[in-house]
């Protein structure tokens, strides 16, 4: 009886008797929302483009965030630093795509995924050889404290790093959207032979969406280095945008927004409202069993399509 009172009864009573507690716990979840939708758009930038699940993305954030603060570290200025990166993430979508993808278009798709595992492991290791295994502090200079918004309060970094991924965000919807490349990109990911029949090219298109996927990882592994240091666990905290994909579907990009949005909330309300009757540590395990509960109800998201196959 008291563990269902404390499940279902207590977070109530405590949102409603603490408010404004309430609101920064919700507000607190949706930044850190932000963030795993920054990642999750990595995938489905890949995924729309190729039909081929990036299991990579989440050790090319770590190795954009290594990167980025070892150029640092040498001593130069973090705009020389950031271009530097940006080479070298273009340079690796380039690399991938050239050495990886193009030898294995159309082989099935189980390949191509085992394929991004292979890149998963070589890009830990050959970071872990340039750069070592310690963690390195990254100070962008933004201030962790919180500020007070009609009584609110709000952590400033979280705040910053939200406006940065979410103008990232409505970026790249707006570009794959509205622009020529954006439509191509469609169209390659509706049908590949038939984007090649007029004229798409599907290596480049490819191309492109590994390099713009490699500057996503690179502004998310800025963003989450800062927070929480780089280090070699950051591949892990980016493999939460898997349960953010199978929210919002893996071919939506306002999905992986909507998605990340949820998951960053939910965790966090959990964690807070939760605890006492579940124990800690729910924030490491909520998104994954919502994410359970999903495919089993509803296994292509809020804004995937339902695939019907008539035989």
């Amino acid at each position: 009886m008291d563990f269902l009172y404390n499940l279902l009864i207590d977070p109530l009573v405590q949102i409603f008797t603490y408010p404004i507690f309430a609101l920064e716990v919700l507000i607190g979840g949706l930044l850190s929302g932000v963030m795993y939708s920054l990642v999750a758009l990595g995938f489905v930038l890949i995924f729309k483009a190729s039909g081929v699940f990036n299991f990579a993305q989440g050790a090319m954030v770590l190795f954009a965030a290594l990167f980025f603060a070892g150029f640092i570290d040498t001593g130069l200025p973090w705009y020389i630093a950031l271009l530097l990166t940006i080479g070298v993430m273009v340079l690796l979508a380039m690399t991938i795509e050239r050495v990886v993808l193009r030898p294995l278009v159309n082989q099935p798709h189980i390949i191509l995924f085992m394929a991004t595992i292979g890149i998963t492991y070589f890009l830990d290791g050959f970071g872990q050889t340039i750069w070592g295994s310690s963690v390195r502090v990254l100070d962008l200079g933004i201030p962790n404290n919180p500020m007070e918004f009609g009584g609110v309060l709000i952590n400033q970094f979280d705040m910053v790093a939200a406006v940065v991924a979410g103008t990232l965000v409505a970026a790249l919807a707006v570009f794959f959207q509205k622009t020529r490349v954006g439509r191509a990109l469609r169209a390659v990911a509706d049908d590949h032979q038939a984007a090649l029949s007029v004229g798409i090219p599907l290596k480049t298109i490819w191309a492109i969406v590994w390099t713009v996927a490699g500057l996503v990882g690179l502004v998310a592994g800025i963003m989450w280095g800062a927070k929480l240091g780089v280090q070699f666990s950051l591949a892990m905290v980016a493999l939460k945008a898997l349960p953010v994909l199978i929210l919002g579907g893996f071919t939506s990009i306002p999905g992986a927004i909507i998605g990340g949005l949820i998951i960053g909330a939910g965790e966090k309300l959990a964690e807070v409202f939760w605890a006492p009757a579940i124990g800690g540590g729910i924030e490491d395990w909520f998104a994954y069993m919502l994410a359970l509960a999903f495919l089993l109800f509803r296994p292509q998201g809020l804004f995937g399509e339902k695939i019907i196959e008539r035989v």
